[in-house]
C-alpha cells in the first residue's frame, strides 16, 4: 500500500522501488482531505512499467458514475491491465462533512457498481434508480479500454458485503484483515461468479520478532473502535480486544497494551518465516490478494525488508 501519509516527494520512488523488488500491485489511497485516488494512480502508472495498481477507494457519493467510469476508461486505454478501481459508501463522519452521504448507501452503491461496469463494457444505459438515473448514456467506441478494469467494493458490514457479492468483480477488506474475518466476510459475500478478495494488512519483517511486532502497533490503534467491528467480532479475543479499549484513555495507550499474541494475530509481523506462514493463512481463508500496509517510519527499508516475502 502507498499510505496517504507518505511525503509526496516520496511518492514516485515509492512505487518505482514497489517495482523493482517485485511485488505484483500496489494500492494507492483516497481518504478525504488527502490526496486523490485517480491523480495518484495514474502517477504512479506512468512512473512504472509493470506492477498493477488499485485505487482503495472511491466513494461513490462523491462522483458521477459517467464521469467516473470516463476517468477509469482513460486510464485502462493508457495502461492496459495494469487497473483496478475500488468504490465504496466513504466513511460516514467525511462523507456527511462534504454533504455526500446518501439517505441509503447500500441503494446508492449497488446502483453505481452496476452502472460503472455497464459503462467500461460499452453499454448504453437507460436507467431511473432512487440515485442513478441515466439517459442514453454511452461511452465513445474510441473511449473503451480493451481490457476492462475489475470494479471492486471496498466494504466491511454484512449487508454491503452481500451488495459487493451481487454487483462487484470483488471485494476490498481494509485492515485488519484477518483469516477468520475474510472467512466470515465470505460467508455474507456469497458471490455466485469469480469474486476476488483484496485483503489489507499492517505489516513488518524483521529477525527480530518483537521489534516486527513493536513497528505495526501504531497502525492497530483504531482496531477497538465501533467502525471496526466487523473486522474484530470473528476473533476469539474480541470481547477482550473491546474491553481493553474501554479501559484505555487514548489509542496510543491502548496500542502500547495490545498483548504481542494479539498483534500477530492482527498484523502480518514477525520474521520472514512467521510472515509467509500468515500469507499462507490468510490465502487459505480466501484472500486472492494480499496487501501489506507497511511502516511509515522509512518506507524504502521497509519495502526492501517485505520483499523477503516474495
Amino acid at each position: 500500500m502507498l499510505t496517504r501519509d507518505l511525503p509526496t516527494h516520496q511518492v514516485l520512488p515509492f512505487a518505482r522501488q514497489a517495482e523493482d523488488l517485485g511485488f505484483d500491485e500496489l494500492w494507492v489511497v483516497e481518504d478525504l482531505a488527502f490526496r486523490g485516488g485517480v491523480a495518484q494512480a495514474a502517477a504512479v502508472l506512468a512512473a512504472t512499467s509493470r506492477i498493477r495498481v488499485g485505487i482503495g477507494i472511491l466513494p461513490a457519493g462523491a462522483r458521477n458514475p459517467v464521469f467516473a467510469a470516463m476517468e477509469i476508461a482513460t486510464l485502462a486505454q493508457l495502461f492496459p491491465g495494469r487497473i483496478d478501481v475500488g468504490i465504496g459508501h466513504g466513511m460516514p463522519p467525511w462523507m456527511r462533512a462534504a454533504g455526500a452521504w446518501p439517505s441509503s448507501p447500500l441503494t446508492l452503491l449497488g446502483e453505481y457498481i452496476a452502472a460503472l461496469r455497464a459503462l467500461l463494457r460499452g453499454e448504453r444505459l437507460e436507467t431511473e434508480g432512487r440515485y442513478i438515473s441515466l439517459s442514453g448514456v454511452q461511452l465513445d467506441p474510441s473511449a473503451l479500454p480493451e481490457v476492462v478494469p475489475d470494479i471492486l467494493a471496498g466494504v466491511r458490514g454484512p449487508r454491503s458485503l452481500a451488495v459487493s457479492g451481487a454487483v462487484a468483480d470483488g471485494t476490498i477488506l481494509a485492515e485488519p484483515a484477518t483469516p477468520p474475518y475474510i472467512r466470515t466476510a465470505l460467508d455474507h459475500i456469497a458471490a455466485t461468479r469469480p469474486h476476488r478478495v483484496v485483503a489489507y494488512n499492517p505489516a513488518s519483517i524483521h529477525a527480530d520478532p518483537a521489534t516486527a511486532l513493536d513497528a505495526v502497533r501504531p497502525r492497530l490503534e483504531w482496531v477497538g473502535e465501533p467502525d471496526a467491528h466487523a473486522h474484530t467480532a470473528p476473533l476469539p479475543f474480541a470481547a477482550d480486544l473491546a474491553a481493553l479499549r474501554a479501559r484505555c484513555t487514548d489509542r496510543q495507550e491502548f496500542t502500547r497494551r495490545i498483548p504481542d499474541t494479539w498483534v500477530s494475530q492482527l498484523a502480518i509481523a514477525g520474521t520472514p518465516e512467521q510472515a509467509r506462514a500468515r500469507l499462507g493463512e490468510l490465502h487459505t481463508a480466501g484472500a486472492t490478494s494480499a496487501i501489506l500496509v507497511p511502516d511509515p517510519g522509512n518506507p524504502p527499508t521497509a519495502l526492501a525488508h517485505l520483499a523477503q516475502l516474495i
